[in-house]
């Protein structure tokens, strides 16, 4: 079993007060930051500085037993914020953020972020190999940011959590694909991105199990 470990991420000293603002107030915050100053480091310490207040997460909180949700809160030429909800068991596939930066909170439950290392990626055929590399878990009082020089990750409520889990993912800037690999065939494809519900309201494709 791999160590877990925590690697060029920025975490919370356990003994700093944080400021635990509702999620309006929170994204309002982020709003503020001129363009020039929405650095990884600058988001990174308003997120370490900053909780959200779970209780003020509930109209953007949709779980589905089928697969996990995205939910918009926020977007704008900028960045978008959205809730992934996680039922136990559930995970992401293997992906990339398209060379945007990600910063990542877990207000509810915890989250296991696996890194992945890339090679040999041929785009003629879209093939590539995939390596696992480091582990570090995600939850209230440790939020992270992706690293920009290994940005290929994959998130997992792991079972033996044994409880459902909230995420909060910061992207800027946002995007509406990504790239997804697929480890065991040694291949990879663009894939397009949706909103299970946007702004508290849940997308009308969609039917939750």
């Amino acid at each position: 079993m791999p160590k877990v470990q925590r690697y060029n991420f920025i975490t919370m000293p356990k003994e700093l007060a944080i400021e635990q603002l509702a999620i309006a107030d929170w994204v309002k915050g982020l709003a503020a930051m001129p363009e020039r100053e929405f650095t990884l480091k600058n988001v990174q310490h308003y997120i370490v500085h900053h909780g959200v207040r779970p209780e003020t997460l509930d109209k953007y909180l949709f779980f589905s037993k089928g697969n996990y949700t995205r939910n918009l809160i926020f977007r704008n030429d900028l960045f978008e914020c959205m809730t992934i909800c996680w039922e136990i068991g559930q995970h992401s596939s293997i992906h990339n953020h398209r060379d945007q930066n990600c910063w990542m909170s877990a207000p509810i439950g915890r989250l296991k972020i696996q890194n992945f290392r890339v090679e040999d990626k041929d785009a003629t055929c879209g093939k590539c190999k995939v390596f696992p590399t480091e582990i570090y878990e995600m939850d209230a009082a440790n939020p992270v940011h992706v690293n920009p020089l290994e940005p290929v990750h994959q998130v997992l409520n792991l079972p033996e959590f044994n409880q459902r889990a909230v995420s909060i993912h910061v992207y800027s800037k946002p995007f509406d694909s990504c790239e997804v690999y697929a480890k065991e065939k040694g291949t990879y494809g663009d894939v397009p991105l949706h909103y299970t519900s946007e702004y508290g309201k849940l997308h009308p494709d969609e039917k939750l199990l």
